[in-house]
């Protein structure tokens, strides 16, 4: 196994931070095998170096925070160093950085939370903030925080180098290979841009109960994005790759893959048209159409929404929701997946929790206060955007796994309908499930076969009611793999999704009028 030795780690000099000029040592243990500690190569000390603390400053901040009485606070510690790269007009002309350095405090008082953060990690400035947070709280009766004891964590994001040692000049080639093999694949391509991003996190987090846990995160992504012309006629179309994954992710396979798929998706376009409009059987592609799972029915499984009786899901538990076949999860263990975790932003363990179970719904997605109110554990779905905001319930990676059918005998049994790969532009209400999406790409399914490719249509429905829909669902599964960034309360998490080809009896497409 290759360690990442002890180095000079990063001169901090943006967003104000109160030590900018002090370089930082810090190591890490990216190359860890699959489920192994990350703490074997770094330790707590290089953590408590790395931001300025020790165990000492740490409970003292936490007691500031809980001296009205709360009944919980935690200390959420994050340093983020991004880098995009782009290129258009087949050069590569933009490029910047940005570094992320604080801290933020939440005091918990019943299900009110009072939180505050800051860009300064000094004792003065963290417990100016932690008496900020406190304010939530009105009790006499206060309760010192817990001894801290470090949580060891497993490793489901395993690099062989960190973006910190990855140069831009190392990146520039992937752009200029994946440009040239864009133009060289097709004539009718006039123009690609292409955005590639990494991204490097530490966080250190501990709360009044005693927990203390610590993870490094890597991410990366890159996008490519065709416009091309025929006959005076101009399409566009895009393919991502991403995930925590290192540089070595980008290997010849995947830089052609990038290239390659950008085009087809652009070029097929030509020959697409819409369909009547109306109610249709709709064959859902393995992989990235998942993201009708996401937003139709994932969100309406967080807990807030529910303990908040917003959902409709919200007096479903244990009741039965689809077919048997139908199996429903929310993983943040898979293996280098954009929405993989090893803790949540609350520190509490990751999981694969099981939502639907054989049509049955069996657990909602939960953060601390969901968990305290429903009296269950917390299933690690604890998220944040950064350290400027409170953790909420929100998704990791989302997907259905493998049913009894196979993908050819699901689209034979289609008589007429549409088959889905690709959607963007999604609106969900959470509280009734309804769904618009805009088909990106797909094909139309006529007597069991693919035939047209299709564009400039919406997929119009309910999600519970699609769920219900589910009629036939395939044994090849696949996770979106670029993934994409979800939104909600005005916070953006990395996340994923996936589902294997999947039959649904009826669903409104709107088209062109019969």
């Amino acid at each position: 196994m290759n360690k990442i030795k002890r180095r000079e780690f990063l001169k901090l000099s943006a967003k104000g931070v109160a030590f900018a000029t002090i370089p930082i040592v810090f190591k890490a243990n990216p190359v860890a095998a699959f489920l192994t500690p990350p703490q074997e190569d770094a330790q707590l000390s290089d953590y408590y170096k790395h931001f300025g603390v020790d165990e000492k400053v740490i409970r003292d901040v936490m007691a500031a925070a809980l001296e009205k009485g709360g009944d919980y606070c935690d200390v959420f510690f994050q340093h983020r160093i991004s880098n995009w790269i782009g290129l258009e007009d087949k050069a590569v002309n933009r490029a910047y950085s940005d570094v992320d350095f604080g801290v933020g405090i939440r005091v918990v008082e019943e299900e009110q939370t009072g939180y505050s953060f800051t860009e300064e990690i000094t004792p003065k400035a963290m417990k100016l903030a932690a008496k900020t947070a406190a304010n939530i709280a009105n009790q006499s009766k206060t309760a010192p925080p817990e001894e801290l004891k470090l949580h060891n964590t497993p490793n489901y994001y395993p690099i062989q180098t960190m973006w910190e040692d990855v140069r831009i000049d190392q990146k520039i080639p992937y752009l200029e290979k994946i440009n040239d093999k864009v133009f060289k694949n097709d004539s009718r391509i006039i123009k690609c841009k292409i955005w590639f991003s990494d991204q490097s996190t530490y966080i250190l987090v501990a709360n009044s109960q005693g927990r203390l846990v610590y993870d490094y995160q890597p991410m990366t992504y890159l996008v490519t994005s065709c416009n091309a012309e025929q006959n005076g006629k101009r399409e566009e179309n895009y393919f991502s790759l991403g995930g925590r994954q290192g540089i070595e992710y980008f290997s010849p396979k995947n830089v052609d893959r990038l290239a390659d798929e950008a085009v087809h998706r652009t070029v097929v376009l030509f020959d697409a048209v819409q369909p009547e409009a109306g109610e249709m059987e709709v064959v859902l592609a393995a992989g990235s159409s998942g993201i009708l799972l996401h937003e139709a029915i994932g969100h309406g499984m967080e807990a807030d929404f529910n303990r908040k009786e917003l959902s409709i899901f919200s007096d479903k538990m244990n009741q039965k929701v689809a077919e048997e076949f139908v199996t429903i999860v929310d993983d943040g263990t898979f293996p280098n997946a954009r929405g993989a975790i090893n803790v949540d932003d609350e520190g509490n363990d990751t999981e694969k929790t099981v939502l639907v179970e054989n049509g049955i719904l069996r657990s909602y997605l939960h953060d601390y206060i969901s968990a305290k109110h429903y009296k269950v554990k917390p299933t690690g779905n604890g998220r944040r955007e950064s350290f400027r905001y409170n953790p909420i319930p929100r998704m990791r990676n989302t997907y259905m796994i493998n049913g009894p059918h196979t993908k050819e005998e699901i689209i034979k049994s289609v008589k007429k309908g549409l088959y889905t790969e690709a959607f963007t532009n999604g609106q969900v209400d959470i509280g009734v499930g309804d769904f618009s999406f805009y088909v990106k790409s797909g094909y139309m399914i006529e007597n069991g076969k693919l035939t047209q490719p299709v564009k400039d249509i919406n997929i119009i429905g309910n999600g519970p009611e699609v769920l219900k829909k589910i009629v036939m669902v395939a044994n090849d599964f696949g996770l979106e793999e670029g993934g994409g960034t979800c939104g909600k309360y005005g916070q953006g998490v990395p996340v994923s999704d996936g589902l294997p080809t999947t039959k649904v009896s009826a669903i409104t497409v709107s088209g062109v009028s019969s």
